[in-house]
């Protein structure tokens, strides 16, 4: 018997969790400190994989793309991620500097969403940043091809293999199109659900000399 995708959609409820509160008037200056703050809450909460996040970008025809990454990073400087510049996501970074994160933490009802231009780490810095990362990630990163068109299951067991190999062999061993990427917000918006669907939205926006704060409706 089929599934009714419909059906199934709508006996799903959100949030059956207990909501923390959350007063926009008692948040910092910048948004910095308050990501750093609900990051660390999610963690405590069991939030799985709370360091996963949607990365979306555009192509040179201004389509967008979406898909999920890991955060490597956040400072004043930007949130950092990374991948192979010759990946499709790095391809689209380089023809569209611009890019657009977005975490969500269903454990706490919360999201983060962040948005502005791209730089690229130095590639020393962007080594650095892989070596510091698992076997597993270098293994992953020396496989290479990402985006490429796969000719079968064995090509990829074969390449992997390899790449297994001279990761345990050579845990320094370099991968020049490994990238380490920056988003240095122009915006930075936190949403937390509330069970009467009276939710709070406070967006940061960049001004000089810092930030400016408000409220969204719902």
């Amino acid at each position: 018997m089929g599934t009714d995708l419909h059906d199934l959609l709508r006996s799903l409820r959100v949030w059956d969790v207990e909501l923390p509160a959350f007063d926009p008037s008692d948040a910092p200056g910048e948004p910095l400190g308050l990501f750093t703050e609900w990051f660390a809450d999610a963690v405590a909460a069991g939030q799985t994989e709370p360091h996963t996040m949607s990365l979306a970008t555009a192509d040179e025809e201004g389509l967008p793309d979406v898909r999920t990454v890991m955060l490597h990073g956040a400072d004043a400087s930007g949130w950092a991620f990374a991948t192979h510049r010759d990946s499709r996501k790095g391809r689209q970074l380089a023809a569209r500097p611009y890019a657009a994160l977005g975490f969500y933490w269903p454990a706490r009802g919360r999201q983060v969403r962040v948005r502005g231009p791209v730089t690229a780490a130095p590639s020393a810095e962007s080594q650095a940043d892989l070596h510091a990362r698992s076997t597993g990630a270098l293994a992953a990163a020396l496989t290479g091809r990402q985006s490429g068109v796969l000719g079968s299951p064995e090509e990829l067991e074969r390449a992997s293999r390899a790449a297994w190999e001279r990761a345990r062999r050579e845990p320094d061993a370099p991968v020049p199109t490994w990238t380490l990427y920056r988003v240095r917000p122009d915006e930075v918006e936190f949403f937390q659900g509330d069970a009467e669907r009276r939710h709070v939205r406070l967006v940061y926006r960049r001004a000089e000399p810092g930030w400016v704060k408000e409220l969204l409706w719902p």
